[in-house]
């Protein structure tokens, strides 16, 4: 019987999201036979709930991190009014606004290996690393690799493209009729973000957050995609995050031979499926300092189109809000002499992206082509 409630959960969470069901990896078997164990399960000094580098996971969590009051967010002013607008009782109790603020909540009973989870954990340990039950206990084992534990049924979350596919559902999409309702618009950024959490994990490798930032955006375009193409008359709220995110990712077309091209795409439903390749084939990548810096040029060298008066200034404005993001994410991992160059006119570009209502992209192409030049 499980495996069918936890189908019907993770169903509902697609349909509740607006995502397609293509587009999320497929759970592993150990995920669709296995139980959530609850957070109290991690929460032990001798497990994760101690203190010290390696097992201070839940504390961060459960004092640090947003994620474990995404409930609270279900039961404040703006909530009601976002509620009452779309004629729902209350948001605290209903599948479109648990699905990401109480995902628990969505679960049958029968998925619950004891009593101990309540709705009003948030975002907890099992939102993002899966269903514990199968692997809750050999994961501590010394003898098992991280492929042993992946295989047991842990969500491999430093896989990039596994990452960015368990964070995009509820950090994107948003129902147009929930955006109409007051709901804030989302831009998924998965190394910004990341960057943001407090940190309870390590990252491996040189470079990384390039790379997990070009996953990111094509994991992102791939579900605005995905949106767009089920949508009859999408507005501007969706339409204009869509051509700009495809523009933002134009200028990288050809920028390795293992990527594949990204042209121009008639449509929503064409760029989907190519979307999800370059999000597949940028997180196998081997990335390098000069990678980086490929990017950067070629983004800074987009100075030019905004004195592209063909081009209105609210879809300018909108590129030139992707641009700057992806600007900071690329030279995070600058050299610091390199970065403290770069970093009065990165000021410069952030505080003329600001406001989309007020943007001039006049200004803001003199500013960008004065960072060209320092690269």
């Amino acid at each position: 019987m499980l495996p069918a409630l936890l189908r019907y959960f993770c169903h509902r969470l697609l349909a509740a999201c607006g995502l397609a069901l293509f587009a999320v990896l497929p759970l592993a078997a150990a995920e669709l036979t296995a139980r959530f164990v609850g957070s109290p399960a991690c929460a032990t000094s001798l497990c994760h709930g101690g203190a010290g580098d390696l097992r201070h996971q839940h504390l961060t969590w459960q004092t640090k991190d947003i994620h474990s009051r995404t409930y609270n967010t279900l039961v404040n002013a703006r909530s009601a009014q976002i509620a009452a607008a779309l004629k729902l009782p209350d948001a605290a109790n209903n599948a479109r606004c648990t699905t990401c603020h109480a995902p628990f909540a969505e679960v049958p009973r029968a998925a619950f290996l004891n009593d101990l989870i309540k709705p009003t954990e948030g975002v907890s340990c099992e939102s993002c690393h899966g269903p514990a039950e199968p692997w809750l206990r050999s994961h501590t084992r010394t003898d098992f690799s991280h492929r042993d534990r992946v295989q047991a049924g842990l969500r491999d979350l430093q896989h990039l493209y596994v990452r960015a596919n368990s964070c995009v559902a509820c950090h994107q999409t948003v129902a147009p009729e929930l955006l109409a309702a007051g709901h804030p618009e989302l831009l998924f950024e998965l190394d910004g973000q990341a960057v943001a959490e407090p940190r309870h994990w390590r990252e491996k490798g040189d470079w990384h957050g390039p790379k997990a930032w070009l996953v990111g955006q094509a994991v992102a375009l791939r579900e605005m995609s995905a949106q767009l193409t089920r949508e009859k008359t999408p507005g501007e709220k969706l339409t204009a995050p869509w051509a700009a995110a495809q523009w933002l990712l134009l200028q990288l077309d050809g920028l390795d031979s293992m990527l594949p091209p990204l042209k121009p795409a008639a449509s929503a439903a064409q760029l989907q499926p190519v979307a999800d390749q370059l999000a597949r084939r940028a997180a196998e990548l081997e990335w390098s300092r000069a990678l980086t810096h490929q990017m950067l040029q070629r983004l800074a060298r987009t100075h030019g189109e905004f004195t592209d008066a063909k081009v209105p200034a609210s879809q300018q404005a909108r590129r030139a809000e992707r641009l700057v993001l992806a600007l900071d994410r690329l030279t995070a991992p600058l050299e610091t002499a390199a970065l403290a160059k770069l970093e009065p006119d990165l000021k410069v570009l952030f505080a003329l992206a600001q406001s989309r209502p007020d943007f001039n992209p006049e200004a803001f192409g003199r500013a960008l082509e004065q960072l060209a030049k320092k690269l």
